[in-house]
């Protein structure tokens, strides 16, 4: 908690600013992440508006880390400053901005831990690291900030198992073993948009992968850009899709822990996933690899772009695991859980337009 926050002044919105902030945090899901704001429909409203209002939060966090207009210094300032004006709402403080508003109701409807809030804001934070004197994305072999697959995990963990944790805590749950379930879960999201976006996140300087994977594999971190279909490069991301879809196995055994009326958004969001989940290895050549990930390999110029990096429409979310860009019909009509990711939020970058 920030050490501005101190003895706050009671602080008590009114039911129709509540009305106004959800409202708002659902218009950013709808426009920003549009499977995911359909995976909420299955949800009861308090529900829905509660995981509308941790998106809209992520979001902001997503939009701060990647907003390359801005030098880090600068992002990680405002980030903070976002940040702190989390801990000042939560702490009874008066808040004028919308999401923060909804976050801080939501959080205390669902009694969920602000350190959570705290991680997920750090986890982007760990995107913003400095590249070499200058250089610029793409002109560079990517850096590989990852020595090994734990080191990994810890990012992992706060740009998705946390926001599984966070909506395990709105969805419901009595059994506490649901915990380390939506923990896996999310990892297994997060490595899918890892496998999806090897490509465009090397051209942004960005490796999401270990040195030590790199290394057994003898693929080097120049190569993760290149257009060629390197066999190396292949078996190493086919070892990572064995290990998310170990991971997957998760949402069998929690769909059955979270309370009845989350389980139809549950378990159509979970089915969404496990349908779309790495193929196995020795079909793949490597771009496809990336797009056969979300089960949509014929859409290599939406899911794993031979571009440089930057947003594009369309495209879904690289932190917080994501939801398949096209959902089959039934999906749409029952709705899943987390659309994007809101885990499972999965959210933006973290889930990113979608």
């Amino acid at each position: 908690m920030s050490a501005a926050v101190q003895q706050a002044p009671a602080f008590s919105p009114t039911p129709s600013q509540l009305a106004v902030a959800y409202s708002v945090c659902r218009s950013i899901a709808r426009a920003s992440a549009r499977n995911f704001y359909y995976a909420f429909l299955a949800l009861p409203k308090a529900k829905r508006q509660a995981l509308c209002a941790v998106y809209a939060f992520m979001r902001r966090c997503d939009d701060i880390t990647d907003e390359a207009s801005l030098p880090l210094n600068d992002r990680r300032q405002k980030l903070a400053e976002w940040l702190d004006g989390l801990h000042r709402a939560l702490s009874g403080y008066p808040t004028d901005d919308p999401v923060l508003l909804a976050l801080t109701d939501t959080q205390q409807r669902y009694k969920i831990a602000p350190e959570l809030l705290n991680q997920l804001a750090y986890g982007t934070a760990m995107d913003l690291q400095e590249s070499p004197a200058g250089s610029q994305p793409g002109m560079h072999a990517p850096d590989v900030q990852y020595r090994s697959f734990e080191d990994l995990r810890v990012y992992c963990y706060r740009v998705a198992s946390v926001v599984g944790l966070v909506c395990i805590r709105i969805f419901g749950y009595r059994d506490r073993a649901a915990e380390p379930l939506a923990e896996n879960l999310g990892l297994a999201f997060q490595l899918t948009n890892i496998i999806r976006d090897v490509k465009e996140d090397a051209a942004m300087g960005r490796v999401y992968l270990s040195q030590e994977e790199l290394e057994k594999f003898d693929v080097s971190p120049s190569e993760l850009h290149s257009n060629g279909d390197s066999a190396r490069l292949r078996m190493l991301l086919g070892s990572i899709a064995d290990r998310a879809r170990e991971y997957y196995r998760a949402g069998d055994e929690l769909i059955p822990l979270i309370d009845e009326d989350s389980q139809p958004a549950g378990s159509t969001m979970f089915s969404n996933r496990k349908s779309a989940s790495p193929p196995a290895k020795s079909s793949l050549s490597w771009e496809r690899a990336c797009s056969s990930a979300w089960g949509n390999e014929p859409a290599l110029d939406t899911f794993c772009p031979s571009g440089g990096g930057g947003r594009r429409p369309g495209r879904t979310s690289r932190r917080f695991g994501s939801c398949p860009q096209r959902l089959p019909r039934h999906s749409v009509r029952a709705s899943s859980l987390f659309g994007r990711t809101c885990f499972f939020l999965s959210a933006p970058r973290h889930w990113r337009n979608s």
